[in-house]
């Protein structure tokens, strides 16, 4: 997406499919606010966060992500950058990262690369992913999508009427991802983004409007 990132071998490494959701969230914002608030939940090394604040500089941007050594990488970005005015990156556990930053019902879009691959998984067909990168990248519970649960949960406090959530997910997680936002009564129907196989890896939705008496469609 047009910037260049440091990285290091305790941070996952940005794939493909996350720059499908990155461009995904871009086009979306273009036709948004003027300047719109983005949260990037699960930042990384801030990939998401610096690539859209580089195609969208109205954009005031905040990253989150659990671990030291993460949350240091992604602010050397944002410094080498020079996007520190317009780009904060915050450590804690999802959105408790953002305590006291008034962030409640203000924000227009979040985006999510969380970990989704299950434990399972990750102890014996995909181990090889633990040889250079952190489990904490990748494990995402029994069935890969934990944080999935906690996120379409826990955004609805945060987005504002008609803000947008956008999140990928492993491959033949699409009916998964669908099953949970379904549970929440807060969002629009789900639409998919697909890779270049077709196959279904990014989320995007739309939380209910009630102020102009919008109705999923």
């Amino acid at each position: 997406m047009g910037v260049e990132l440091e990285l290091a071998p305790d941070v996952l490494v940005p794939r493909e499919e996350t720059e499908l959701l990155g461009r995904k969230a871009v086009s979306i914002l273009a036709d948004g606010p003027s300047a719109p608030t983005v949260i990037d939940m699960c930042c990384g090394s801030g990939n998401l966060a610096l690539g859209i604040a580089n195609d969208v500089p109205s954009a005031r941007v905040w990253g989150a992500d659990l671990t030291d050594s993460t949350v240091a990488l992604a602010r050397r970005n944002v410094d080498r950058l020079g996007t520190g005015a317009r780009v904060g990156i915050r450590q804690g556990d999802l959105f408790a990262a953002f305590e006291g930053d008034n962030l409640e019902g203000a924000v227009d879009m979040i985006v999510c690369n969380p970990p989704y691959i299950s434990t399972g998984r990750l102890e014996g067909d995909r181990a090889h992913l633990l040889e250079s990168e952190p489990r904490e990248a990748f494990d995402g519970g029994p069935y890969g999508i934990s944080i999935h649960q906690r996120l379409i949960r826990d955004a609805v406090a945060f987005l504002k009427p008609g803000g947008w959530l956008l999140f990928e997910f492993g491959e033949g997680q699409d009916r998964q991802a669908a099953a949970l936002l379904s549970r929440i009564k807060t969002y629009e129907p789900v639409t998919f983004a697909t890779d270049r196989d077709g196959k279904p890896r990014v989320a995007i939705v739309r939380k209910i409007d009630d102020r102009a008496g919008s109705l999923p469609t």
